[in-house]
């Protein structure tokens, strides 16, 4: 019988295909640790120092900033599917609603602020619309205030 001879044909081009997957999987330096003199504390930065932030209402895989408006001010920090992300502890990946892989650090999803215009800039600090951006700090506890609805930074249009 030619079946099992073509399943088992079929089973190895699958494991073949699982191992060559994984063989190209491999890590990459995503992110780096800086003092930020502004802020006062050590926190992560994109490989090119722009610090990188989280929104204290994105949690447990729940994203807020999806629409034009938000993305033009914070952009994800994306990742190819076949990365790992490293340069510091406690990093991992998020599926964002679009399909891409975006890093987390210690669950949130992590953005650099548009309007950072150079090394150490934190000028998203603090920032408020449907929730309060922090920078991601390293080797402290996660400022995590309570998420908000509206704020001086005047929310942009999406819903929570």
């Amino acid at each position: 019988m030619k079946v099992p001879a073509l399943l088992l044909a079929l089973c190895a081009a699958v494991a073949l295909a699982s191992i060559a997957a994984a063989a190209t999987h491999h890590s990459s330096r995503v992110v780096t640790t800086a003092k930020n003199s502004t802020l006062g504390e050590t926190t992560l930065a994109t490989t090119n120092g722009r610090t990188l932030y989280s929104l204290s209402a994105e949690r447990n895989g729940r994203f807020i900033c999806t629409n034009k408006a938000c993305l033009a001010f914070w952009k994800p920090l994306r990742i190819a599917a076949n990365i790992t992300p490293a340069g510091a502890p406690h990093l991992g990946t998020i599926k964002r609603p679009d399909g891409g892989l975006q890093v987390t650090y210690k669950g949130g999803p992590l953005y650099a602020f548009a309007a950072d215009n150079k090394r150490g800039d934190a000028k998203g600090e603090g920032f408020k619309d449907v929730g309060v951006w922090h920078a991601a700090a390293v080797g402290s506890a996660a400022k995590q205030p309570a998420a908000s609805s509206s704020g001086p930074g005047g929310g942009y249009g999406y819903t929570p």
